[in-house]
């Protein structure tokens, strides 16, 4: 990537404050009852529609844009219709309007989320049922003082319920962030803190998301490769433990190992995402755009298989890293079967090692894909500019997180060892080792 550009980096931190009052039970209860009842009112008034096949015409090309018949939800989004059914929800209120405002908001936004996942085959024609306790306030409702740093959260007229977050831990963190929409569970607030950098990019990097590591690759970095196997590793264990407390009938144990391993996956995402955006600052992540649905599905995956997909997050080490860093989605076809040097795709994609029938080119298939979604990026055909091609294509970083410490440790046995790296290695306390 030759210069730089600037990009604004969008961050949100979300924290929360215990609360005790008994008010936001209440709250939470009318919430969800009203909540489903909105769902109940919209889902009986959808209108289900066929959609027919079509044909359309691309670049002189026939393409089958919807290949079978299919009976589509249509949700119902006149204004009218939502006015009756405010008026409906209005009429067993004890809070304030806006509350119903907010229920509205949240019963459109499941029903859509059910409609998009229905028409990709990922949901059934069932009704979206209302379960986890909480309460989204809306802007409306709440009075945010920055200097005192309270908000103040409007329940029934002229009765509120007050946070603050003046002596927490997080304050510095957040200092001079604007407060979005909050979320109230039985016993804290959830507080989502906003706030816009300007960022200069000068780098970008193209991930291949495999089980045991994450491939990537930059014309400036080289190949980089991302060692996964410690999380691996702690997830097949609290498997093995939770499987033997649960053949036990030992329910109490098998909690506590799923927030063992909940936490212990959290706090190892936390790392690799502030690992790596101190690694690579100022970087653009690009990711495959992975359906982890497709990945899991009986119909489409063996057993085995699904089982080492479903433990692969790679949806949640995407999302832990657009947190401190700009990431984008390319599409994962055929990133693992194309030539990026004469553009020939391969009809199968068997042993480790790519090798093209065209032009010969041979590499690893993991890093190949890397260089293809780099390539998806910038859309560009042929290997991306570099002043040593051949020096870049040798190259290779070596990164992994321990899974112990309190702060982000990162071992890199470097097969490549340019003083510039060395030293920013020491000034990052990074770890550097000659590979063997």
């Amino acid at each position: 990537m030759q210069g730089s550009s600037l990009k604004t980096l969008k961050l949100v931190r979300m924290y929360s404050i215990p609360v005790s009052d008994p008010r936001v039970s209440e709250l939470i209860t009318w919430y969800l009852e009203t909540l489903q009842k909105a769902i109940n009112i919209i889902w009986e008034s959808i209108e289900w529609k066929y959609r027919f096949p079509r044909v359309e015409e691309k670049k002189g090309k026939l393409r089958v844009r919807v290949p079978d018949k299919l009976k589509v939800p249509e949700l119902p989004k006149s204004k009218s219709f939502k006015k009756k059914l405010r008026d409906d929800l209005l009429r067993e209120c004890p809070y304030a309007k806006h509350w119903v405002d907010a229920v509205i908001r949240t019963a459109y936004s499941i029903m859509k989320t059910w409609r998009k996942r229905y028409l990709k085959g990922r949901a059934r024609k069932v009704k979206p049922r209302a379960k986890k306790r909480f309460a989204r306030c809306k802007i409306t409702l709440m009075k945010v003082n920055y200097e005192e740093k309270k908000i103040r959260i409007t329940v029934k007229p002229g009765e509120y319920i007050e946070v603050s977050w003046s002596s927490r831990w997080f304050t510095r963190r957040v200092e001079g962030w604007r407060v979005g929409e909050v979320v109230l569970k039985d016993d804290r607030v959830l507080i989502p803190f906003k706030s816009t950098r300007i960022m200069e990019v000068r780098n970008v990097v193209a991930w291949d998301s495999n089980e045991l590591s994450l491939d990537g690759f930059s014309p400036r970095t080289g190949f980089i490769m991302v060692d996964l196997k410690p999380l691996q590793s702690m997830k097949i264990t609290y498997e093995r433990k939770k499987r033997i407390a649960q053949s036990k009938g030992l329910k109490s144990i098998y909690e506590k190992y799923v927030t063992r391993e909940h936490n212990r996956e959290k706090d190892f995402m936390n790392k690799l995402a502030k690992g790596l955006t101190k690694l690579l600052p100022n970087t653009i992540h690009v990711f495959e755009d992975l359906g982890k649905e497709d990945l899991v599905s009986r119909r489409k995956t063996p057993k085995d298989r699904r089982k080492r997909n479903a433990r692969t997050p790679w949806k949640l080490i995407q999302k832990k890293l657009s947190e401190k860093a700009i990431t984008v989605k390319v599409s994962p076809k055929n990133t693992s079967r194309t030539c990026p040097r004469c553009g020939c795709v391969v009809k199968t994609r068997v042993g480790r090692l790519f090798k093209c029938p065209r032009c010969g080119f041979e590499l690893d298939r993991q890093k190949l894909a890397s260089i293809n979604i780099y390539l998806k990026h910038s859309k560009m055909r042929g290997f991306p500019h570099s002043d040593e091609p051949e020096k870049t294509m040798k190259e290779e970083l070596w990164v992994g997180v321990t899974p112990s410490g309190r702060s982000p440790m990162i071992w890199i046995p470097m097969k490549r060892g340019p003083e510039s790296d060395e030293a920013k290695g020491r000034e990052l306390g990074i770890k550097q080792y000659q590979a063997l």
